[in-house]
Order: structure tokens, then sequence, then C-alpha cells
């Protein structure tokens, strides 16, 4: 995809991801968060990573496998969302316990559900929209 293509699916690519991801971390994260910083990693998380992921790293690896690309997106997207919401939302006192691994196990599979559904969605050519 050139830059222009990335840019404008960029829009509803993040939207879509947000509206995948929020439910997720509402029902998942430790109940020590509040709902209302539950909604706010929604967007705050994917707004961090999202644009790398989308807009950075497909040039990067261009020139390379989409299996590689795949990899390094989706192993780059839950670990940085889940090292950002420690680093803002951890408390001491809660390292390595199970309400600290409840909330990384919430990120990946928020991570994971909007990259299969993003998967599905390309299979069927729904991105394709954009472009008529």
């Amino acid at each position: 995809m050139s830059p222009t293509e990335l840019w404008r699916f960029f829009p509803l690519g993040y939207l879509l991801t947000i509206l995948i991801e929020t439910p997720i971390l509402v029902i998942g994260l430790s109940r020590r968060h509040s709902l209302k910083r539950k909604l706010f990693a929604g967007a705050w998380l994917t707004a961090c990573t999202y644009p790398i992921v989308t807009l950075v790293l497909p040039l990067i690896f261009a020139q390379h496998s989409r299996t590689l690309y795949l990899l390094v997106a989706e192993t780059f997207a839950p670990v940085a969302e889940c090292a950002l919401f420690w680093l803002a939302f951890g408390e001491r006192e809660h390292l390595g316990r199970p309400c600290m691994w409840r909330d990384f196990g919430a990120i990946i599979v928020a991570n994971l559900a909007s990259f299969g559904i993003g998967e599905v969605m390309n299979a069927w050519q729904w991105f394709g929209l954009l472009n008529q």
C-alpha cells in the first residue's frame, strides 16, 4: 500500500479498532480500574500504537513478507500497550499480582480480537469499500 492509501484507511481502521477493543477492555480489565479509566484506555492505547502499526511498519516492511510484518506489528502493539498501561496506571503493590496479569491479558485479548476481525475483513475485501 502507498502512504496515501494507508492514510485513507487510517481513520476508519482506528475507529473500528477502538470499537472492537474498548468493550473487551471494559469487561476484561481488573476491577481496580474505573469505567472511565477503562473507556479512556480503549481510545488511548490504540492512539499510541495504531499509527505505528498502520502507517510506519507497513512502509518499513514493504519489501518483506506480510507474515514478518504481522509478526512484528502484532507483537509490538500488545507489548507496548501493556507497558504503557502499567506505566500510567500500575502500582507497585500490584506488581506481579493477579490484577496486573488480568490487565495484561485483557489488553492482549483485545489486540488479538481486533487483529482477527481485521484479518477477516481483509480476507473478504471489505476494506476495498474505501477505494470506491
